[in-house]
């Protein structure tokens, strides 16, 4: 057993008093998840959301919170810029994953005070022995994927080494053919190593090197309205289209006549990852870990005539001290410092700055970004069936746009983040837990703002000058049996000066901050039992209350209510897994929807009322031999999407026939059926 393992099994390192969620190894196999976004799909609490029919861009929401309010870490470190937040989790590769743990709750984690509604560690996997896998799939609409995985462990298990691969496609899809996609073609690749080497028997190394790319490419279809991405970006000529000649009969849910550049969303990201920790134990009562990580994302992007560049680096480093005070209380006590730097450039919005109209000033969205903080925690045993873990914060934070119109700093606050956890064991297989906690987040990129950018030609309008502030309180209510597993949970979430995105009466795009406080309910129940030795049945039911505050920051209408059901049968060499997600209908006038279907025409007022629907995945594998597993399945096994079974989610914003169409009317699948077949090899 190597120095982490050990500190960890004595409890010196981690602990479970919050309510952690954790799906393994073995799950991620069941559903063959490719990204992070499809293995938290069916997550209790988690909930992914397609904000834009063109780009693609997924938003990960924990608790019914907006997806900027969750944090994601990798092997518990910070390795994501907050603009990598939004086109990297489809990039985030399953291939080499041990497990996924969501700790939901303001302040769910002393490395990421930000993160409101709940942070994801996604864990990578632990080279025990030598190993090697390679696993190769395809599917339908372009799917493909193939992933290697190698392992060495020597030295008498005090060095081990992690090697990663994977690359993963899906094409585009266009639902209804009217030659703009619903969903984009998307490349991502993703190279990892880790490496953890014992030194002695007191102290471990840790580094994790990754390198990530993706490319995603929406709009005209490849092969219908453009013949590829580069003759989509050269198609480029700075003249629009009139309204009345873009659709066919001036209606959305015709064929496209307008230029491939008038829909092209093309966003071609890289990111470089670097992270490194030192753990040492100093005796029997007292260890430190001292920890960085460094993350690099640059981006070139076209958002239908609006060319954006960015380069956004982060630098994380962590000093935590953990002691024994004594066989009741273990102390975790330290410091920490991030600081992250954003730059972007816009050739077209350096032209509107030369075209001497004082209407169309380009402002540009970089900002400096720094937190200074420290932290100490107790974890209390007040008996054998009663812990207690108290937490506080205390951060200096700054918050600069750096454009030149925007002189001085927008925001400079000491905030102090309490955070309390509580676990009471009733018996042997009932267990509660109460958590309250409040946290904070410096509302910065547009990109969280629900695809701001689209109009970010003429510029950003930026209004804030709070940190976003919540509190929460959840409690949850567990059982575990030899069959039946239970867990009913509670959460409510308050924010102030929740960010929002608007315009100005020119249309530049303008961040502001709810002057009224903003408040989602969050009632959750997962069970499961296990019917002999060869099925087990799951449920996961959800439901999300909004206040009319929260309910006008959102641009696309969340889930107000989930049920996932699950089947997982296994018998001898094979092993089938059926899941049905099944999503309430939404009365979307509550969330601001408005659009027509034809130009012009007020009687073509699309729908508000967004219907119910559910979609059903399975797989179905076959173990061959010591080596070899075969598997076939499907995603969305009956096809349903909004597009096809439904209404495209264009739609012109208003009657005035001077107005232009929009992308985001969405509220349902954007993805059809997708067969697939894999095998995979490991020894």
């Amino acid at each position: 057993m190597g120095v982490r393992e050990r500190l960890a099994e004595a409890g010196l390192v981690k602990d479970v008093i919050e309510r952690t969620e954790v799906i393994g190894v073995e799950r991620l196999e069941a559903t063959r998840a490719v990204s992070l976004t499809e293995a938290l799909s069916d997550a209790p609490g988690a909930n992914i959301a397609n904000d834009c029919s063109l780009c693609g861009l997924k938003r990960l929401r924990l608790n019914g919170l907006r997806a900027e309010h969750t944090t994601v870490l990798i092997d518990g470190l910070p390795s994501h810029t907050i603009t990598s937040g939004f086109y990297a989790l489809d990039a985030i590769a399953m291939t080499g994953v041990e497990r996924i743990e969501i700790a939901r709750g303001a302040g769910a984690s002393l490395t990421a005070p930000e993160a409101i509604g709940g942070v994801v560690n996604v864990i990578t996997k632990e080279a025990l022995e030598d190993g090697f896998s390679v696993e190769m799939s395809n599917g339908e609409w372009g799917f493909n994927q193939l992933g290697l995985l190698g392992t060495i462990n020597a030295n008498n298990d005090r060095t081990r080494v992690t090697l990663i691969a994977q690359r993963d496609q899906r094409d585009q899809f266009d639902a209804d053919g009217n030659g703009i996609s619903e969903n984009p073609l998307l490349e991502n690749a993703s190279l990892s190593a880790r490496w953890s080497q014992d030194v002695g028997r007191r102290d471990n190394f840790v580094f994790r090197l990754n390198h990530t790319t993706q490319e995603s490419f929406g709009g005209p279809v490849i092969g219908d309205t453009t013949a590829s991405i580069g003759a989509a970006l050269a198609s480029f000529d700075d003249i629009p289209t009139d309204a009345a000649d873009l659709f066919e009969n001036d209606d959305v849910r015709g064929r496209w006549l307008g230029k491939p550049w008038e829909t092209t969303e093309w966003v071609d990201t890289t990111r470089n990852e670097l992270a490194g920790s030192w753990l040492r134990e100093i005796n029997t009562d007292w260890n430190f870990e001292l920890s960085t990580s460094f993350a690099k994302h640059e981006q070139v992007s076209f958002y239908e005539g609006f060319d954006y560049r960015a380069d956004d680096e982060m630098l994380y480093a962590n000093a935590r001290f953990n002691y024994y005070l004594s066989d009741n209380h273990l102390l975790t006590f330290g410091v920490d410092n991030r600081t992250e730097r954003l730059r972007s450039y816009s050739a077209s919005g350096t032209a509107n700055n030369l075209d001497n109209d004082p209407t169309t000033i380009y402002v540009s969205d970089a900002f400096d970004y720094d937190v200074s903080g420290a932290f100490l925690q107790d974890t209390w045993t007040v008996n054998d069936d009663f812990e207690i873990k108290a937490a506080l914060r205390v951060d200096s934070v700054t918050a600069d746009f750096t454009d030149p119109s925007k002189p001085g700093i927008e925001i400079d606050e000491t905030v102090v983040s309490p955070r309390l956890d509580a676990r009471y064991f009733h018996t042997d297989f009932w267990v509660s837990r109460f958590s309250a906690g409040r946290g904070y987040r410096a509302p910065l990129s547009f990109f969280e703002t629900d695809h701001g950018l689209l109009d970010g030609g003429v510029g950003f309008e930026i209004d804030v000058d709070a940190l976003e502030r919540s509190q929460s309180y959840s409690y949850a209510l567990s059982y575990e049996g030899s069959r039946l597993s239970s867990t009913l949970s509670a959460t409510w979430t308050e924010v102030d000066d929740l960010a929002q995105l608007s315009e100005t009466s020119a249309g530049v795009p303008l961040m502001t901050q709810l002057s009224e406080s903003a408040s989602v309910s969050a009632l959750d129940w997962a069970v499961s039992y296990r019917f002999g030795d060869h099925l087990l049945a799951s449920l996961v039911a959800e439901r999300y209350d909004y206040d009319d505050a929260f309910k006008s920051a959102f641009g696309i209408a969340p889930i107000e209510e989930k049920l996932n059901l699950s089947l997982d049968w296994g018998l001898d060499y094979w092993d089938l897994l059926v899941s049905m997600n099944w999503v309430s209908g939404r009365d979307l006038n509550n969330y601001g929807y408005v659009g027509y279907n034809r130009l012009g025409d007020a009687s073509s007022l699309k729908s508000t009322t967004a219907p119910s629907y559910y979609t059903v995945d399975f797989r179905l594998a076959r173990v061959i031999g010591d080596a070899w597993t075969v598997y076939v399945g499907a995603n969305n096994l009956f096809d349903y999407t909004q597009a096809g079974d439904q209404d495209t989610p264009l739609h012109w914003v208003s009657t005035d026939s001077a107005d232009w169409f929009d992308v985001a009317y969405i509220h349902a699948p954007l993805r059809g059926r997708e067969l697939y077949a894999g095998v995979k090899y490991a020894f």
